[in-house]
């Protein structure tokens, strides 16, 4: 699939040595590190899912990050919300997520948006933003995030985690063509899905989150670059506790 973003002008020296490692990785090389260097991407979330999303692109050198998030660390979010740190406790989630951002990578612009997202303020959250990462928790606010990724035409890279089990998945409602679009609808017709019940009521493993936080900036980073095959049309389900990695074919559905 061709690159989604344009290639900035040149890299700074000392970005030029942080991101060496890329620049000699085939399917990104030095061109495809200042793409990642042009990109502006948007996560939902500075939590289980947001916080390894955030420190893997801050790390693989990703120019712009767009946090948005309404709530503020707790203690109990340290078991699996890597960002943070006891220090940053009662701290908002987007201030703590920035500072680890910058200490990793401080070239990269943040834009910290503490607000809780809605289907009202979801598309001036995203606005200029290439591509989103859906790492909330609840499904009112995947099902505003989604609906304003397939309204702006942007790929939404989209995951969901709780006790030992995981998905990740692309959904993007105007792909480049030869490819089919596929929307959250798709996955769970509306109405379908329900509420899940939260981590406090059944708990969630903290490593499976980096896990699955992980899988969902290496498909950022693919569709940024253009390396590879991205997951749209393909769902990976992780089962933690059997070990067990599957990838089921997701297909459009018929649209009115």
């Amino acid at each position: 699939m061709r690159p989604l973003v344009e290639p900035v002008a040149f890299l700074a020296p000392e970005e030029l040595i942080r991101t060496a490692r890329h620049a000699v990785l085939a399917g990104i090389g030095e061109e495809g590190q200042r793409r990642l260097a042009g990109a502006r991407i948007a996560v939902v979330g500075a939590g289980g899912l947001g916080s390894p999303v955030l420190l893997s692109l801050a790390a693989a050198g990703v120019g712009e990050l767009v946090i948005i998030d309404d709530d503020t660390v707790e203690r109990t979010n340290l078991q699996r919300q890597l960002a943070h740190r006891v220090d940053d406790i009662g701290t908002a989630k987007t201030t703590s997520a920035a500072r680890a951002v910058r200490d990793l990578s401080p070239l990269t612009v943040v834009h910290e948006r503490t607000v809780r997202l809605t289907s009202d303020n979801a598309r001036e959250l995203f606005e200029g933003v290439d591509l989103v990462i859906d790492g909330s928790d609840t499904f009112d606010t995947r099902e505003a995030v989604a609906a304003s990724a397939e309204a702006l035409g942007i790929p939404l890279v989209w995951g969901a985690v709780q006790e030992w089990s995981a998905q990740v998945t692309v959904f993007w409602s105007q792909p480049p063509e030869g490819h089919a679009p596929v929307i959250l609808g798709d996955l769970f017709p509306p109405g379908s899905a329900g509420e899940p019940p939260t981590c406090a009521q059944v708990g969630v493993l903290g490593s499976l989150c980096v896990q699955a936080g992980g899988l969902l900036a290496t498909e950022a980073i693919k569709l940024v670059t253009g390396a590879g095959e991205p997951l749209l049309g393909r769902l990976v389900v992780i089962d933690s506790l059997r070990a067990r990695h599957d990838v089921i074919p997701l297909v459009p559905a018929r649209r009115p």
